[in-house]
């Protein structure tokens, strides 16, 4: 009950500071500066098969970017192909875009 009460004082407390949330979807990344440049990486040797390689990108981490590394993954289906994740600038704020398998 006293949660409730305390969860009750701060909504109505955002509500008269003018305090807007807006709902986002699930996954979305939304940072005010930019991500440093990307690296420049060595891609080794494709192993065998059907793998294609996924370069690196800058994540979010909640409160500075960190470098994933590009790895190597196995292609889905023949008429896939990989879109590398980025961050898209929108509005004033850098959006991250997931990197995922499309079809050509």
């Amino acid at each position: 009950m006293r949660i409730l009460s305390v969860l009750s004082v701060l909504t109505l407390a955002a509500a008269a500071s003018g305090c807007v949330v807006a709902a986002r979807p699930r996954g979305v990344v939304i940072v005010a500066r930019p991500p440093p440049p990307v690296r420049v990486e060595a891609i080794p040797p494709a192993p065998v098969g059907q793998y294609v390689w996924q370069p690196g990108f800058w994540r979010w981490d909640g409160q500075d970017y960190q470098w994933t590394p590009g790895r190597y993954e196995l292609r889905p289906a023949r008429a896939t192909v990989w879109v590398p994740a980025g961050w898209v600038m929108r509005g004033g704020q850098w959006v991250y875009h997931e990197g995922h398998w499309a079809y050509r």
